[in-house]
């Protein structure tokens, strides 16, 4: 009895610690991808472009995440998950860096393109990573606090991006980053540690398998609509706040993403309730909230906007906390390659996202871009119908 009571107390520490490790290496992985479009005006102003040419210069870099993620998808068996996360995360730092040169804007573009190969690599192994280490009872944890690092590197990168460029200029917030991915680089290598639970995948054979079920493609259809609506509205709306009749500079801006808060907080519960409730209910009902708070963009006031953004990142990330174990859990032993896959869906969701919601903002305004991103979350949330029970023949090679 006495050696129960000493154990249990450890076992939930060390839990407790992992899943904070696991938050801090996802926050490091993706700082990069969410800070660069808090400052997007001031680039644009830099380049002399419009916001629909920098946005889709920024946003190029889902380009390279998609990439990375087929891969990984179909070489996930021959790399070491540690090792490649850190590697990935090293790597990270030298387009950063450079990006604090200012190059023209086609090697601004291409260093995020490179930028997307590293943070994609670097995610869809750790993801990996977490299937392959996690007990069966910890997975879904383990997923939602990597959703909840994510979320917090939308909230805390881009308030450091604005405040940092608003301070100290645009170079030097590069410099700044690259030293945020050599240190979560370091992270990931001494933190990442455990006892692999299963085997990784034979991916040619696999491969296979996850395109046969539907309910894998219909999530993988899921991932490239979250992504879609997510960049098409955080990026389009920094100039609807920037302009008049509400005109906040670049720091007040920045400020403007405290309406990530809440979805720090509500994100860690997505895998109980997914467990709970079923992943589709909890996704449709995830995407009917964030169609909410799309509608509400369309009142040309601050506190209307505010709100509005608050329910579409809530709705979101807890869509997207749920697909991601759905997808983890439906996959069995094939998880390292249908990972991979729904990640490069979900990066390239975010590609066509800014490069066809720029040029509707661009042409025809803010109105027409809410009805677009409120086409796309119904299209996600008939798209949840779709989503079945884990399929016996993946599931049963865990």
């Amino acid at each position: 009895m006495t050696t129960a009571t000493q154990t249990a107390p450890a076992i939930h520490t060390a839990h407790i610690f992992k899943l904070l490790a696991i938050a801090a290496v996802s926050f490091l992985t993706l700082v990069d991808l969410f800070a660069t479009q808090a400052i997007l005006p001031s680039l644009a102003v830099a380049y002399d472009v419009s916001p629909g040419v920098m946005g889709s210069a920024v946003n190029l870099c889902t380009l390279g995440m998609a990439a990375a993620g087929l891969a990984v998808a179909l070489l996930n068996r021959r790399i070491d998950r540690r090792l490649g996360v850190a590697l990935s995360l090293a790597c990270l730092t030298i387009p950063t860096l450079l990006l604090a040169f200012m190059p023209d804007l086609t090697w601004f573009a291409g260093l995020r393109l490179l930028q997307g190969v590293f943070m994609s690599a670097a995610f869809t192994l750790t993801i990996t990573y977490i299937a392959e280490t996690a007990t069966a009872d910890f997975i879904a944890a383990a997923l939602a606090a990597y959703v909840t690092g994510n979320v917090a590197s939308n909230l805390f990168g881009r308030l450091m991006s604005a405040a940092i460029a608003d301070h100290l200029g645009l170079p030097a917030n590069f410099v700044i980053f690259a030293g945020l991915n050599l240190l979560g680089a370091l992270l990931a290598f001494f933190l990442l540690k455990g006892r692999m639970m299963t085997k990784p995948s034979e991916t040619a054979v696999r491969l296979a398998d996850v395109f046969a079920q539907p309910s894998l493609n219909a999530s993988f259809a899921i991932g490239f609509l979250i992504l879609f609506v997510f960049i098409g509205t955080f990026t389009y709306v920094n100039f609807v706040l920037t302009r008049a009749p509400i005109s906040l500079s670049t720091m007040q801006l920045g400020f403007v993403y405290f309406v990530f808060v809440p979805s720090i907080i509500a994100t860690p519960f997505a895998g109980l309730a997914s467990n709970r409730f079923g992943a589709r209910r909890v996704i449709a009902l995830s995407l009917l909230v964030a169609l909410f708070g799309l509608s509400a963009s369309l009142v040309p006031d601050l506190n209307f906007i505010l709100v509005a953004l608050v329910f579409l990142a809530a709705g979101t990330f807890f869509a997207q906390a749920a697909a991601t174990g759905y997808v983890s859990r439906s996959s069995g032993a094939a998880r390292g390659a249908a990972g991979g896959i729904y990640l490069a869906s979900y990066y390239s969701g975010g590609l066509i996202g800014s490069i066809v919601i720029g040029q509707v903002f661009d042409q025809l305004g803010w109105t027409a871009v809410v009805i677009v991103l409120g086409l796309a979350l119904v299209a996600g949330c008939a798209l949840a119908v779709f989503l079945r029970a884990p399929d016996s023949k993946l599931t049963s090679e865990r």
